[in-house]
């Protein structure tokens, strides 16, 4: 088996297995990116902060377990961001050779289509010590590149629109706004 590189920096919590543990999970990502020399608005940022947000979304739609939250660990080593993410059911394994596809029409199941079009690897491996299964995604980075030196976003495609649209549309499925008759507040 292969030796994986030692860690440069390291990021791992636990979130409430919910769509608002999943937004945090994607924002806090972000944030550690932003912190670890990746801007917010380079593509490193945002192509793992979508892997993120499709992972932890998956996590908790397909991985939930009552009682049970979802891990995140984000690692950088020397050329390579890695993201996993840990849910505790074990038996809905999704397969890295084949990401389901859906019918044109269909408003959900495109995630891990995203993530195989995106992240350089990814795969899903058993957890060892309990019960579950982790589902990774790997970028490849500009080695030794922290901070990252200046570079210019190309302009958005279509392609990147709509992805960007996507992940709104994501964030607000959870949240449903205060009752605005009452300011915000319950009667």
């Amino acid at each position: 088996m292969p030796q994986n590189p030692a860690p440069e920096r390291e990021f791992t919590m636990r979130f409430t297995s919910t769509p608002r543990g999943a937004r945090l999970a994607r924002r806090l990502v972000s944030h550690r990116l932003d912190d670890w020399g990746h801007p917010y608005t380079t593509p490193v940022n945002e192509t793992l902060t979508l892997i993120t947000a499709e992972l932890t979304a998956n996590a908790v739609r397909h991985g939930h377990v009552p009682g049970r939250d979802f891990h995140v660990q984000l690692t950088l080593t020397e050329s390579t961001l890695r993201i996993e993410v840990t849910d505790t059911r074990a038996e809905k394994q999704p397969s890295p050779s084949c990401p389901s596809a859906t019918d044109s029409l269909s408003e959900s199941g495109r995630g891990l289509l995203l993530v195989a079009a995106l992240a350089d690897d990814w795969g899903v491996s058993p957890c060892r010590a309990a019960p579950g299964k982790t589902v990774w995604a790997e970028l490849r980075v500009q080695a030794k590149g922290h901070p990252l030196t200046h570079r210019v976003a190309p302009e958005p495609t279509e392609v990147d629109l709509l992805l960007a649209t996507a992940s709104l549309l994501r964030d607000d499925l959870g949240s449903q706004p205060e009752d605005a008759s009452h300011g915000g507040r319950r009667p």
